[in-house]
Order: structure tokens, then C-alpha cells, then sequence
């Protein structure tokens, strides 16, 4: 479902071009493994409901509590699998997915590079191929009529293919396309010969009138066009590689790190330009430049010695200063925005980090949850099998995937800050996962008044 699901998301890059089996395996594979943390919550759900619906459906949960044996204590055995599971998980988090997203985004990249196979519109020139020009009448797949091909591959020579009808094929080694054309005609024709003089020393025709030129008809003919550089280009991966999803927790830490040493480096840039900017700092960076002492008389003598009082200033001066201290605002509140809309932008990149970083928990975390929301809700329901389990881990999964879309979005938009965003499907099943566990092991149903009463005087008991 989960593949499928990638599977439409990238559907129009995929079609058409010409793509190996091969090619379509690796790239699903790489996405499988970058899908595990989707599938394995759905999957502990779903197997922890039906074990203990199976359990309690064929009562061996009523014989090993009457046994002396606690609910929590029959869940002991697969709670410690359970942990191992979410150990592995979060190591499969941090060290495999990564290098499964890189080569995956690597991949999609590649092929969405890959100019279409599929060149052919009808009613319209296509001009993919370099050096042609491609217009069919009519068709679909790789039959069409009223074909026409205009080739300037050779600058010296303009030729013009015309068909009733033709297919069109790939090579077997991919490298050309081919077009099996039907009852047509080529017309080609040189560009302009310098003029050929009589004995009389006059031209046998004008200037760049001579165009030799020739014309073949054809019953049926094969056209052939080369595909170099037409095919899908393997890059080099390591142009993602400082992606956030591409990094484990150690590098995001390490990315976070550059990312907050370069804003430091940039606001304090940015402060000692806004002072440079004023007069008082100005004198103080010339003082410093020449190395002239502070009480310097000869430096101090130009400085008033009383403020200046704007009424004893002339209308002239004033209106400068007015002038000059207006352009200076504006240039500093331009240069504001700009620094606002850069931190900004290293803020979103901050929280990318601290979304993924705080992903690579939550889902080791939310694995163990969910466990013990399953578990319990398995010896209530009493079901097993693939009925009422399916549908009741189906609806779990749901609320758990809505919780992680609508927390992972909040975050990224900085509605929240990334750790609740991330953390959210934790924290709204937790209390859940601790309702249904006191309510299987006394046996009591979610509406029974004494489920409540048990729960509200727990705080109370010592």
C-alpha cells in the first residue's frame, strides 16, 4: 500500500522513459526500506492485536490469569521482544535509511533528468531530439500516419522526410530510435554554392541562388535517430548527501552545530556593519587606524564643544540632514528585511534537522506504544484472525498516521515547535495505551463507572 502509494506520487516521471526492470527494482527497493518506519508501527499494531485477541478469543488468557498470572506479566516475554524490535528499528533508523533515501532521491533525480522516450505529440512539432523536428498527423503508442521529420543534424544540409504512415521502436541496445516509415518521400537540399563564372566572367546564375538539391521516393524505409544523451544518467549520489533526511542523528547534530556557528558569524557580521555605519564608531575605527591618541588637540580641535541646537541651524542644513537621515533609515531597514528573511530561512532549515532528529525517536518510541495499546485492546475485543483486527489496527493506524501528517506539517510550517510536532502520536496514544492496559488487566470495560474510579484514585493510593 505504502509502495503504491509512492508509486502515483512519481507516476509521470516514470512513464515513458524507457526505463530497465532493473532500473525499477533498485529504485523500489531503496524506497521499501525508507517506508519501514510507516509499516512496522502498522505492523506491531496489527500482530499484537491478533496474538492476544487469539489468546483471549480461545480463553487461554482467562486460564493463565487464573493461574495466578497477571496481564503485565504475560506480556513480559513480548514486551522484551518488543524493545528489541524498537532498538533494531531505531539503528535501522539512523544508519540504513538514510543511505536507502540517498541513493532513492539519487535515483528519482536521475530519472527525472532522463529526457521522454515518448517524443511524439500528435498535431504538434516535437523538438526533444536535438537536431529534429518531429510532427505526426495522427496515431498512439508507436504507430502514427502523416509523419513528417525535419533533420538539421547536418548544418550544411536541409532534409525533409515525409511518410503515410510509420511506427515508431528503440533499438535493442537503447541508443537509437527508430522510425519504420511507410510510402514516403525525402527531400534534401545543400546550402548555397558559391557561383560558377563563364568565359565572359558572368555568373551562370545569382549570388546564392545555386542550392543543389534532390528528391527520393520510397516504398518503405527505416529512419534511424541517435539517442546519445537521451538516456538515464547515473549521478553521483553524494550531491544529496547533506540532506537532512540523508543524515543519521550524529551528523544532524553536527549539521545543527555549523548551521548555529554560522548565524553567530553572520549577526555579529551584520551588528559590526550597522555600527561601522554611524559616525561615533567611524571615528573610533579612524582613531584606531592612525593610532592618534583620544586628547590629541590637534584631532580634537574641529569637535564642538557644546551639542548643536537644531534651531541655530540654517533651513539648508536642515533639510540635508532630514534628507541624509531618511536615505540612512531606508537603507537600514532594507538591510533588516533582508537579514529577518535570512534568519528566517536558517530557521526552517534548523527545524528540518531537529524534525528529522526528533523522527528517528519518536518512531522507536511510538513502536512500544503501540505495542501496549494492541495488546490490551486484543484480550478486550477477543477477537483474533484477520477480521476484526485488521479493521480495528487499520483505524488505529489511521489516527496514528493523521497525528504524525498533522505534527510533522505544524512543525515544518513552525506552527510547533518540532519536538511536539514530532512527538505528538506519543503523546495523544500514551494515555490511551495506559486506559486500555488498567482496563484489561482488571478485566473491566472502558464504560464501566469502576474502570474511572480505579484510574482517579490511583494519584491517591500509597
Amino acid at each position: 500500500m505504502l509502495i503504491m502509494q509512492f508509486t502515483w506520487k512519481y507516476i509521470d516521471d516514470l512513464m515513458g522513459k524507457g526505463l530497465g526492470a532493473g532500473v525499477i527494482t533498485e529504485l523500489l527497493f531503496y524506497v521499501s526500506a525508507g517506508l519501514i518506519p510507516l509499516a512496522l508501527p502498522l505492523a506491531i499494531l496489527l500482530s499484537s492485536i491478533m496474538t492476544f485477541g487469539n489468546l483471549a478469543e480461545n480463553n487461554e488468557l482467562t486460564a493463565l490469569k487464573s493461574s495466578g498470572l497477571s496481564l503485565f506479566r504475560i506480556m513480559r516475554p513480548l514486551t522484551v521482544v518488543v524493545f528489541f524490535i524498537a532498538l533494531g528499528t531505531f539503528y535501522f533508523a539512523n544508519y540504513v535509511i538514510p543511505v536507502a533515501n540517498l541513493k532513492w532521491h539519487s535515483l528519482i533525480f536521475d530519472i527525472q533528468e532522463t529526457k521522454v522516450a515518448a517524443l511524439i505529440t500528435p498535431g504538434s512539432y516535437s523538438k526533444e531530439l536535438e537536431g529534429y523536428a518531429i510532427k505526426v498527423e495522427n496515431g498512439s503508442d508507436n504507430t502514427f500516419t502523416g509523419i513528417t521529420i525535419h533533420d538539421y543534424t547536418d548544418p550544411s544540409i536541409v532534409k525533409t522526410i515525409k511518410a503515410d504512415s510509420g511506427t515508431i521502436f528503440k533499438s535493442v541496445s537503447g541508443d537509437y530510435l527508430l522510425f519504420r516509415l511507410i510510402d514516403g518521400k525525402i527531400a534534401e537540399e545543400l546550402s548555397a554554392q558559391p557561383p560558377i563564372f563563364q568565359p565572359n566572367g558572368l555568373p551562370h546564375h545569382p549570388p546564392g541562388a545555386f542550392r543543389p538539391s534532390r528528391r527520393t521516393t520510397f516504398a518503405v524505409a527505416t529512419y534511424k535517430m541517435d539517442l546519445t544523451g537521451f538516456q538515464l544518467q547515473r549521478n553521483n549520489p553524494d550531491m544529496f548527501k547533506d540532506e537532512y533526511e540523508m543524515l543519521n542523528v550524529f551528523q544532524i547534530n553536527d549539521a545543527k552545530d555549523s548551521l548555529q556557528r554560522m548565524v553567530n558569524s553572520t549577526l555579529k557580521n551584520f551588528t559590526q556593519t550597522l555600527k561601522n555605519e554611524h559616525p561615533y564608531f567611524q571615528s573610533m575605527a579612524f582613531v584606531d587606524t592612525l593610532k592618534i591618541p583620544a586628547n590629541n588637540p590637534v584631532f580634537l580641535k574641529d569637535i564642538p564643544t557644546a551639542p548643536i541646537s537644531w534651531d541655530t541651524i540654517n533651513p539648508k542644513m536642515k533639510i540635508e540632514s532630514l534628507n541624509r537621515a531618511l536615505a540612512g533609515l531606508r537603507r537600514k531597514n532594507q538591510n533588516l528585511d533582508g537579514q529577518k528573511q535570512f534568519m528566517v530561512s536558517v530557521q526552517e532549515n534548523s527545524d528540518k534537522f531537529s524534525i528529522e532528529f526528533h523522527k528517528k525517536f519518536a518512531l522507536t518510541t511510538t513502536i512500544i506504544v503501540l505495542f501496549f495499546v494492541g495488546a490490551p485492546l486484543g484480550a478486550i475485543v477477543r477477537k483474533g484472525g484477520f477480521g476484526a483486527p485488521v479493521v480495528i489496527a487499520a483505524l488505529l493506524f489511521m489516527v496514528y498516521f493523521v497525528l504524525f501528517t498533522v505534527g510533522e506539517g505544524l512543525a515544518k510550517e513552525s506552527v510547533v515547535i518540532p519536538f511536539v510536532g514530532m512527538w505528538m502520536p506519543t503523546l495523544v496514544l500514551t494515555p490511551i495505551a495506559c486506559l486500555l492496559m488498567i482496563s484489561a488487566a482488571n478485566d473491566l470495560k472502558i464504560s464501566d463507572p469502576k474502570l474511572w474510579r480505579l484510574i482517579f484514585s490511583f494519584g491517591k493510593r500509597r
